[in-house]
């Protein structure tokens, strides 16, 4: 059993959903990036995704694009996420998941990817924009026991391929909640629900919901379906909002724990 195993099924004890939260590798510079991640995972964090900045970053939304710009004006790179993510595994003991992308880790390699990321302490890795159907050049060169491959489901995913797609999970399905980009509003929780209801229909894998959900509110209304929501642009927003301040890390801190408390006591419904 890996970490992001452990973590989902601790919480399913306590009726827990996960809080599994989105930063930006090298956001708002290499020298803070350290510093920050690790101080958002103690504030709360189930699940640390951890952004992989890319130049043509398709599936997100404006402030997520340019968290990713800061981040490579700054100079990180996919090794340099690899490297951070062995420096955070020396002060934290929760799952990471490393965003990406699927040009920088074909450019890097995909067995030497696997083999650095998972020393480095990494437990999976998700692809946004890597299809199901074309995963096993990548997913051939390892053993998925010990990382996982996080695959997403769309709002538009029609029922026979959502289960192909389920067949080969592992950590945790990513559920697109609604058409369009990170950092979106308008979420229809309904049709939220009957999708994740679908899925668990399919597979005992752990459901987690992302995309648009900006507020503690929204989190709160989802949380009783799924075993995880996952929040991203919102941390980013404070991020950008407050670059440079001295409060940034009290800020986010509260951000996040106003997300977690959310999130307690939310046993899942059908």
């Amino acid at each position: 059993m890996n970490r992001l195993d452990e973590r989902f099924a601790a919480l399913k004890k306590k009726n827990e959903c996960a809080l599994v939260g989105f930063v930006a590798f090298g956001d708002p510079s290499l020298e803070d990036s350290l510093d920050l991640v690790t101080a958002m995972c103690r504030a709360g964090l189930d699940v640390l995704e951890l952004g992989i900045p890319f130049s043509d970053p398709t599936a997100d939304g404006p402030v997520i694009q340019r968290a990713a710009g800061r981040a490579l004006k700054a100079g990180a790179t996919l090794a340099g996420a690899i490297g951070m993510t062995k420096a955070l595994r020396k002060k934290i003991d929760i799952p990471i998941v490393l965003f990406s992308y699927y040009n920088p880790v074909f450019a890097y390699g995909p067995e030497r990817f696997y083999r650095d990321s998972q020393k480095a302490g990494a437990d999976g890795v998700l692809i946004v924009d890597l299809p199901h159907e074309e995963s096993h050049e990548l997913t051939r060169c390892w053993n998925r026991d010990d990382f996982a491959l996080i695959r997403l489901v769309a709002p538009t995913t029609p029922p026979e391929r959502m289960k192909r797609i389920a067949e080969d999970a592992s950590g945790f399905l990513y559920l697109v909640s609604k058409t369009g980009v990170t950092g979106s509003s308008g979420i229809d929780i309904n049709s939220v629900k009957n999708k994740v209801n679908d899925l668990h229909g399919i597979t005992h894998v752990p459901v987690c919901v992302g995309f648009g959900i900006s507020s503690p509110a929204d989190a709160k209304a989802l949380a009783p379906y799924a075993e995880g929501i996952v929040i991203g642009s919102a941390f980013e927003k404070t991020i950008e909002e407050h670059l440079g301040g001295n409060d940034l890390t009290v800020r986010l801190d509260s951000q996040i724990r106003d997300y977690k408390a959310s999130l307690y006591s939310a046993p899942l419904e059908k």
